[in-house]
């Protein structure tokens, strides 16, 4: 029996081995695939993971945006209204004066003038603060998750105060110059207006388009080539200046701070802050539209489609309405005018670019 087995085997020995290597072979091939698939599964999981913290950390950064903006509003507003105070000429008005005309005209021209620079300063600060934070975000989203083990920060404590305290030239030297020039475009478009001379809401729109375009195309002796520089200047001269003596964190604050001039000096950012000037002065001017309506009952505008460019107001009259706007349009409760702002889906955008830029590895190692 064993006999016969034996020459059954010697002469299928071939076959034996052949089955023997196939078999062996399918059997680690299954293995390699199984380790592979599982390999690719937990990078899969990992990667995931990875994608859902990273979303999660930017939506809780915009939520940060949100809140900071809003807390800044308050700064921002007592800013342009210790540099244009048409408060102390009211009450100047109320006392009768000899030159009450020329105190009206003063009026005149710094109402316009505050209530425009609180438009255009308002959506600066918006994408500016986009900016900034989402830079600062993605650092930190980095140290969060690069550099546990134990290798210098992107983004330490000192830098990030150090860094986003840059904001205040947008609350000092550059809203004096935005509105030195908002001013002087108020004047040129404003200034021979009577008083007495009614206009209607389209006609106010389209002093105001004049004056944004003496504005934003440097007609107005500006001596900068964009908006840009009212946000940050060309140079960070507090820390450049000092060539010498510069410590680590000194030469990563300027580092970001170069990187973020270079956001605001980009195509996508000027099409965003355009567009945010856009929605803030429509807004602006659906305030002033709730003082251009006709009387209750009066029956002659009741017909007309376009009733509100028939209603006209003497320019007296709608200098006062003109003044309190800046209380609506830097209003830390949330207001029609900053949730515009924030809603914007240019801004989102843009935001979640910056974001997705400086939370990539990659980026650093350029």
């Amino acid at each position: 029996m064993l006999s016969s087995t034996w020459n059954f085997i010697k002469r299928h020995k071939r076959k034996f081995i052949f089955t023997g290597v196939f078999v062996g072979g399918v059997y680690i091939l299954g293995k390699y695939a199984q380790r592979k698939i599982q390999q690719m599964q937990e990078r899969e999981a990992a990667e995931y993971i990875a994608q859902a913290r990273r979303q999660f950390h930017f939506e809780s950064n915009q939520r940060t945006c949100n809140m900071t903006v809003l807390s800044m509003l308050p700064t921002l507003r007592e800013a342009i209204i210790h540099h244009l105070n048409s408060e102390s000429l009211t009450a100047l008005l109320k006392t009768k004066p000899a030159n009450k005309l020329e105190i009206w005209e003063d009026l005149k021209i710094i109402s316009f003038t505050r209530s425009i620079v609180a438009v255009y300063s308002t959506c600066m600060l918006v994408v500016l603060l986009r900016v900034q934070l989402n830079i600062i975000g993605g650092y930190l989203y980095l140290d969060n998750s690069v550099t546990k083990n134990g290798t210098t920060p992107f983004a330490p404590p000192d830098v990030q105060q150090q860094y986003l305290s840059s904001i205040q030239h947008l609350l000092g030297e550059g809203l004096i110059e935005l509105i030195t020039v908002v001013k002087k475009a108020v004047q040129e478009v404003l200034g021979l207006v009577s008083l007495k001379q009614s206009l209607s809401l389209q006609e106010l729109e389209q002093q105001l388009t004049q004056i944004r375009q003496l504005v934003e195309e440097g007609c107005a002796s500006s001596k900068h080539k964009s908006l840009s520089w009212y946000m940050m200047p060309d140079e960070e001269n507090t820390l450049a200046s000092q060539a010498c003596g510069l410590t680590e964190n000194d030469v990563t604050t300027i580092k970001l701070l170069n990187e973020t001039r270079d956001m605001l000096e980009s195509p996508d950012f000027n099409t965003v802050l355009r567009t945010c000037l856009s929605r803030g002065f429509i807004r602006f001017l659906d305030n002033m539209a709730e003082f251009f309506r006709p009387p209750q009952g009066d029956s002659t505008f009741s017909s007309t489609p376009d009733r509100l460019s028939h209603v006209s107001l003497p320019l007296a009259k709608i200098i006062p309405i003109i003044n309190g706007q800046i209380h609506s349009i830097c209003s830390e409760i949330p207001s029609h005018f900053v949730q515009d702002l924030l809603l914007i889906d240019q801004v989102k955008e843009f935001a979640a670019n910056v974001y997705e830029t400086f939370s990539t590895p990659q980026e650093l190692q350029k």
